[in-house]
């Protein structure tokens, strides 16, 4: 091929490397990707609400290494056995987009939201300056202040991240910039000993940023929560005291909206009160929750959210705009975050450009290169509308009151709490342990059952459903219903499947 090259008119050879013309075969790559993209079709979008399929095709891990031969060679492989890999990654991955998935707090798939993700992922942008992401960067403001509305605030600002995990940790930098803004140049030693406080049932990124961010795990001082989950307040005014007293100095509260676990909503106007009595940062992690603001229904979860100083929120999780879509709002329209994050690289954010320098959003970022991610969630929305939004977060919450209801009557089913969103926690209890004493023996034994029948489940491949032990409660089952493609007869499948697969526990 590079002799026939060299023959050609002008030719160029510089190091032994011939420079004339493409090296990639146009015409082949654009049939791999019409076939591959056909597989997809038929392997995933296609089935993705045939119950009859299974959830995953469980192999054991060394067993899976082996099927897929993950080795990477000197020379590549041909067309027909990538696209055979294509279809046994597929096989051999879990299906999220499954009706009876409901191992995490996402699940199902949006077909606008595909799509939009199809056209981002050949696009190839990364959102930083308005003259190579245009359009994205004007999607993400619009969708930014729509999301702001919602909240209450009048204005404000903010940008999409990789995860409500990032949301929180910039949360916490930015509270901390706000406290004592000579940390961006002077660093750590300039500050006193900082303290932040969270409920129990925080999410756990919130002692991870804690440690990165140089605070501390130790500076996190969590606050005790009631039978449901929920921070109690008089305990939060208990501890902000304690650390004032022990010399230390308070500067942020995150309250949740939606719970990892219990799925609670902590009392955000009574803990706005306290923040605004001690001149605290309020940061409400809803990442799971924030979606029931959509719902004229169910928005009163989050009463008091408006007089938050910052917000999580994560589309990607109870409306389907896919993984990742997150976002970090802000209250502050003063250009608080780009004050925080700002590098002022002179090779990008040149202040001499022939438009509008205030659309080269990424300053704003710690990232640089940075995903449109706030596309897909905008062409689903475009497509959908808010009523079609809401409609899906009334749908999950009633399709998880039936389930409540149904476990309620069936024997050997028990709730850990009464639900007040879309997880629903609860034991299940084999016929040979219903007579038991309860007593440690009774625990110890019901401790192993959900394990077991995960295992079967996965194994059967018939569905997926999370189990945890928590704060002294021995592992119990957390269904989460998302997806708008499940029903009451997955509701009711569910159950059954349980008793069937515990029959001689």
């Amino acid at each position: 091929c590079k002799q026939e090259m060299l023959q050609k008119k002008n030719a160029v050879l510089v190091d032994g490397v011939v420079l004339n013309g493409p090296i990639m075969d146009s015409k082949a790559g654009e049939k791999f990707v019409e076939e591959a993209c056909k597989i997809i079709m038929e392997e995933v979008v296609q089935k993705a609400d045939d119950v009859t399929e299974k959830v995953c095709e469980w192999q054991a891990p060394e067993t899976l290494k082996q099927i897929l031969d993950l080795e990477m060679r000197d020379t590549g492989e041909c067309h027909k056995k990538i696209l055979q890999l294509c279809r046994d990654v597929i096989k051999y991955s879990v299906k999220t987009n499954h009706p009876r998935f409901f191992n995490q707090l996402y699940a199902g798939i949006d077909y606008y939201s595909l799509v939009a993700r199809f056209i981002t992922e050949a696009l190839n942008p990364s959102v930083y300056t308005y003259e190579v992401s245009p359009v994205f960067l004007l999607v993400e403001e619009a969708v930014v202040k729509k999301m702001i509305e919602f909240i209450g605030w009048e204005g404000g600002d903010g940008i999409f991240n990789p995860g409500g995990s990032v949301s929180n940790m910039y949360a916490m930098n930015l509270a901390r910039y706000k406290f004592c803004p000579e940390i961006k140049e002077k660093g750590l030693s300039s500050l006193p000993r900082l303290v932040l406080f969270a409920s129990e049932e925080c999410h756990y990124s919130m002692k991870k940023a804690a440690s990165f961010l140089g605070i501390g795990t130790e500076n996190v001082y969590f606050i005790k929560t009631d039978e449901r989950g929920k921070m109690i307040p008089e305990e939060l005014e208990k501890q902000v005291q304690r650390a004032r007293k022990e010399g230390s100095a308070p500067f942020l509260v995150c309250a949740t909206a939606g719970t990892t676990v219990l799925g609670a909503f902590d009392p955000l106007d009574k803990i706005a009160d306290i923040c605004e009595k001690h001149s605290l940062w309020l940061h409400v992690d809803a990442s799971w929750g924030g979606s029931a603001l959509i719902s004229r229904k169910h928005c009163r979860l989050l009463d008091g959210i408006h007089r938050a100083d910052s917000v999580a929120w994560n589309p990607h999780k109870m409306l389907l705009a896919g993984i990742q879509c997150c976002a970090l709002l802000v209250k502050d329209n003063s250009g608080l975050l780009k004050k925080c994050y700002s590098a002022e690289a002179a090779y990008l954010f040149q202040q001499d450009k022939f438009y509008d320098v205030s659309y080269d959003t990424g300053d704003k970022s710690i990232q640089c290169s940075r995903r449109p991610d706030a596309f897909k969630f905008w062409l689903m929305w475009k497509a959908l509308g808010t009523t079609g939004l809401e409609e899906r977060v009334n749908r999950a919450l009633a399709l998880a009151r039936y389930l409540v209801e149904e476990i309620k009557k069936r024997e050997g089913f028990q709730l850990l709490v009464e639900p007040e969103y879309a997880n629903v926690c609860f034991w299940y209890i084999p016929p040979n342990l219903r007579k038991m004493e309860d007593g440690p023996e009774f625990w110890q034994k019901l401790h192993q059952v959900a394990p077991i029948i995960k295992e079967r489940m996965m194994k059967k491949g018939s569905m997926m459903l999370g189990y945890q032990p928590h704060r002294g409660k021995v592992n119990f089952f957390r269904q989460v219903v998302i997806s708008p493609q499940v029903s009451r007869e997955d509701m009711d499948f569910l159950l059954d499947e349980i008793e069937l697969l515990a029959k001689d526990l």
